[in-house]
């Protein structure tokens, strides 16, 4: 049988054989239709393996990385890959996990969101084998009718199942009718495109399995096997990686700002970067822990950051931070300001300097950046937030900020 040959994988740098089951439960927290995908592929049938992410903002970030990679497998294993951006859905707000109403976003935000997310998406998918679906191209054309036809299919008793649901309506937190359609909206997509499987994170189950019910009353000979990755955790290692906690590492991130956040997290949150992100196996890990920690995150560092840029980049990220931290000199490489951008008076304070850069969230966290000590001109600590800096023609100075932020003025 199919499901039973033997597939050759690269999985962290090694050449692992495996059948494809097996492949396809590997770092699952849930696997739900197994059974089914087994005798599909005995058939000789090419899955087609559905995961959708709403554009409620521009950027993906490591933790979109822990499915991506999922399908990803499934699409080397000759499977199809089909990518729904959830344009219409994101209107909605997914409120999977959520203590409160999510924000609604217009339709505009919801298109300029989208514009990056196939770019970063393909950062990890085989383009040539992904199918793009917008969920617009049939929700828009739905009736009200049509939505009151999908409702029925749903209960309240059944809605409240949800963990999240039930939790919110025991503290009389208020639930939107809204809300009650997104696992409904986003199941429906699952008939639309006839999937055999869904991913998701495990926040995502009740919504998949809500597909797969769809499917088997519409009338499909199995509803959808349902695949749930974990949630990865974010730098600060407890919660979840979120934008909404400012504990994530973006795709788009520049390469020094990635390789200097891997290199922030514990050594804990390291091995589940390795496990998640680099497929590693429990042996693999185990190997690992036994030799140095800082090395071993220098190397997940050098390794996520050459996957996104190239290994010239990594390599070069790798010698500016071993400059910077291990040798404590000032890297070859850095934005430079002319004093011009910055400033159009011949002396201006620090704090009005630095923020014109943009590289600082604030003039507030400049001044707290100072206040803590973190900030230093040509190696000089900074420590008053009314300190100011005069032209100088002719020369140039270099500011640092934390262990990761340099830039030069030049005067």
């Amino acid at each position: 049988m199919l499901a039973f040959i033997l597939e050759r994988w690269i999985m962290g740098g090694r050449i692992v054989f495996m059948n494809q089951i097996d492949l396809f439960a590997q770092n699952s927290e849930v696997f739900i239709g197994a059974d089914d995908l087994k005798e599909k592929l005995s058939r000789g049938q090419k899955l087609r393996v559905k995961l959708g992410v709403d554009p409620t903002r521009p950027d993906l970030t490591f933790g979109h990385m822990v499915v991506f990679n999922k399908l990803r497998q499934f699409q080397d294993l000759g499977h199809q890959a089909v990518l729904i951006i959830g344009d219409y859905t994101a209107c909605i707000g997914d409120p999977s996990g959520r203590s409160k109403l999510r924000p609604v976003l217009t339709r505009e935000q919801v298109l300029q969101n989208s514009e990056t997310y196939l770019d970063q998406a393909f950062k990890i998918l085989d383009k040539s084998k992904t199918e793009v679906r917008f969920n617009s191209e049939w929700f828009s054309k739905m009736s009200f009718g049509d939505t009151l036809d999908l409702a029925r299919k749903m209960t309240v008793s059944r809605m409240l199942e949800r963990d999240d649901f039930a939790k919110r309506y025991a503290a009389k937190t208020p639930i939107s009718i809204v809300e009650f359609l997104y696992p409904l909206v986003q199941g429906y997509d699952s008939i639309m495109v006839k999937s055999d499987v869904e991913l998701g994170g495990t926040d995502q189950l009740f919504n998949n399995l809500v597909g797969r019910d769809l499917q088997k009353d519409a009338g499909f000979e199995f509803g959808q096997a349902v695949i749930t990755m974990p949630l990865l955790v974010g730098l600060d290692g407890v919660k979840k990686m979120s934008k909404s906690y400012d504990n994530y590492i973006a795709f788009n991130d520049n390469p020094k700002d990635m390789f200097g956040k891997i290199m922030s997290v514990s050594d804990e949150t390291m091995w589940k970067y390795y496990q998640f992100l680099m497929l590693y196996s429990p042996e693999q890990i185990a190997a690992l822990k036994n030799e140095h920690p800082m090395a071993c995150k220098k190397a997940l560092a050098l390794k996520m950051v050459s996957r996104f840029y190239g290994d010239d980049v990594g390599a070069s990220e790798l010698e500016n931070f071993e400059k910077v931290f291990s040798k404590n000199e000032i890297p070859e490489q850095m934005p430079e300001f002319n004093w011009s951008e910055l400033s159009q008076a011949d002396e201006d304070s620090i704090v009005n300097v630095m923020a014109a850069t943009n590289l600082f969230p604030s003039k507030k966290e400049v001044r707290r950046m100072i206040e803590q000590g973190a900030v230093k001109m040509d190696s000089q600590k900074i420590t008053d937030v009314f300190a100011r800096i005069s032209r100088k023609p002719g020369q140039s100075a270099v500011l640092q900020s934390g262990k990761r932020t340099f830039f030069k003025i030049v005067f």
